[in-house]
């Protein structure tokens, strides 16, 4: 058994290079290789979920101003119907008020003309009761006098 382990000893001791060659490959590589290996894929995430993330911030972004902008068109828009109403509405009131105008003048000139006519047929009447008295009175001379008119 001791020469399994002079034998086990001498292995170890002949290892022991290789180890340490292992072990310095392994640190060289890590500090040579893979960290900068690191940095730059750690490098290409950022870059590219930073990428990702300002899209996604981007279209966010985008999608709020266009609801911003939807939202204020809708708005500018009712504000126009709401002017057109008015205006509308006032133009209904300037129609209504020019037409009860319209009325009032044209009842003022129908009442005019009924005064003028009742004038005229009151004229009229008083000058047929005068004519009516002249002639019955030509007549009744007439006939007293036997005389043809």
């Amino acid at each position: 058994m001791e020469e399994t382990l002079q034998a086990l000893g001498g292995l170890l001791v002949q290892a022991i290079p290789t180890f340490l060659i292992v072990l310095l490959l392994y640190f060289y590589l890590k500090l040579m290789y893979f960290r900068p290996l690191e940095r730059v894929l750690a490098a290409r995430y950022e870059a590219t979920e930073g990428a990702r993330k300002r899209a996604e911030e981007s279209l966010v972004r985008a999608s709020a101003k266009a609801a911003e902008y939807d939202a204020s068109l809708s708005a500018a828009k009712a504000e126009i119907y709401r002017e057109q109403e008015a205006f509308h509405q006032s133009l209904r009131q300037e129609q209504a008020q020019a037409v009860e105008e319209a009325r009032q003048s044209a009842a003022a000139v129908v009442r005019e003309g009924n005064r003028h006519l009742e004038a005229e047929l009151a004229a009229a009447q008083e000058s047929l009761r005068q004519s009516a008295s002249t002639l019955a009175d030509q007549i009744a001379e007439s006939i007293l006098r036997r005389r043809p008119i």
